[in-house]
């Protein structure tokens, strides 16, 4: 789906529920600022949560190259937004993610479209990290995969708890990256 191009079918029935909760919230839906309001928010919704349609695992192997490099590779401050399961509102941040290729590797790009692909989902931060992890892993063999995300969370900034300057991070390794050693060197690499 191209943002603003293309919508999935459903969207007249998605926007026709936006109407309705606009009259449970004691909004008039017939109201000028808010006729095209359900349709916007129907729109908005199937871009936000295009990744349900996509495959992370074929955006890898379209770009999967024999190489017998076998150190760390690292994208990292990949941004992301997200919207929370639990109250379907945003979280936003940077994931950094690396792995240790065993002969092959993807294209640097792929990286990021794997980690907007599950972000583009309603999500909790903590599968969402152990999904990116996972999908790495089991297309590439590496000989391990290291994600790390922090997300700020509207969820904890405009209501219950509100803190506003709150952090969420969340990581998840596997294979090589179950050595302090190799953790150590990704996280140093991090704060360069």
């Amino acid at each position: 789906m191209t943002p603003e191009t293309e919508y999935q079918d459903g969207l007249e029935t998605l926007a026709a529920h936006y109407t309705e909760v606009l009259r449970l919230l004691g909004e008039d839906p017939e109201r000028e600022g808010l006729i095209k309001t359900p349709m916007r928010v129907a729109k908005a919704m199937q871009v936000l949560t295009r990744g349900y349609s996509q495959d992370p695992h074929k955006v890898l192997t379209d770009a999967l190259f024999e190489e017998p490099y076998n150190q760390m590779v690292i994208v990292k401050d990949i941004d992301f937004f997200s919207m929370c399961e639990h109250h379907m509102l945003p979280f936003y941040g940077k994931a950094h993610v690396a792995y240790i290729p065993a002969g092959r590797i993807t294209g640097l790009s792929k990286i990021a479209r794997v980690v907007d692909i599950y972000s583009h989902r309603l999500q909790v931060q903590e599968r969402m990290t152990q999904q990116i992890k996972d999908c790495i892993e089991q297309t590439l063999h590496p000989m391990g995969v290291m994600v790390v995300v922090e997300a700020r969370h509207m969820c904890m900034q405009m209501r219950g708890v509100e803190k506003q300057n709150s952090i969420t991070t969340t990581s998840a390794f596997s294979g090589a990256f179950n050595q302090a050693k190799t953790r150590e060197e990704f996280m140093n690499l991090l704060r360069e």
